[in-house]
């Protein structure tokens, strides 16, 4: 398993800006994702290297957003302000998470502008829901393109701080004695002052090391 990418709830102006300042501090392109009709939400990506990327992601006025417990997450992130949201893990094996948290994955896709469909399935909304230090799972479809295969970038998620307890992230992800998400992510963690949950991201740039 691997950290696959991290997630951004839009601030008051919406994903697009957003991800344009995001952007402008990373050195990157944002390119417009598209809309998640299963959960009542779009986004825009920022390409990174290694086949990760950031989203940023917006609410829409619709009604699968107040049913989706992705639409519910994002739509009171953006609401208190926007902002780190979490993060995700892609797994080749979603049927073993599915059987040791107890609960089915979830469809989701969207199509780029370009009319490109991505696919995947998705596990553990419901657990950041209840506890935002924890990440979620996704298993992209086999004949689904990645989101950072559109564009290559030069910069390179290198480090997460997560306010909580590395034991209970380490619980729900599965994860065996000595066993790391990924060697090439950071994983730093803090006791939390307030809401646990994705304090900050920092990059490797061109430029230099930056911290958002």
């Amino acid at each position: 398993m691997r950290v696959d990418h991290v997630v951004y709830a839009a601030e008051q102006d919406g994903a697009r800006a957003t991800a344009e300042r995001l952007a402008g501090t990373l050195g990157v392109e944002p390119v417009d994702g598209g809309v998640h009709p299963r959960f009542g939400t779009r986004n825009v990506i920022l390409p990174l290297a290694d086949e990760r990327y950031v989203e940023v992601v917006e609410v829409l006025d619709h009604p699968a957003s107040d049913k989706a417990p992705f639409g519910q997450v994002v739509r009171a992130r953006s609401e208190a302000g926007g902002g780190w949201l979490g993060w995700v893990i892609e797994v080749k094996d979603m049927g073993a998470h599915e059987e040791r948290l107890g609960r089915e994955a979830v469809a989701g896709n969207r199509h780029r502008p370009d009319g490109v469909e991505l696919r995947w399935r998705q596990l553990g909304v419901k657990g950041l829901q209840a506890d935002p230090q924890l990440p979620f799972f996704i298993k992209w479809e086999a004949d689904s393109p990645h989101p950072s295969t559109q564009v290559s970038e030069d910069v390179v998620l290198a480090s997460l701080m997560i306010a909580g307890d590395p034991s209970r992230v380490r619980d729900w992800i599965g994860l065996k004695e000595g066993e790391k998400v990924s060697p090439s992510i950071g994983l730093n963690f803090v006791a939390p002052h307030g809401t646990p949950g994705l304090l900050a991201v920092s990059f490797r740039t061109p430029q230099g090391e930056v911290t958002i």
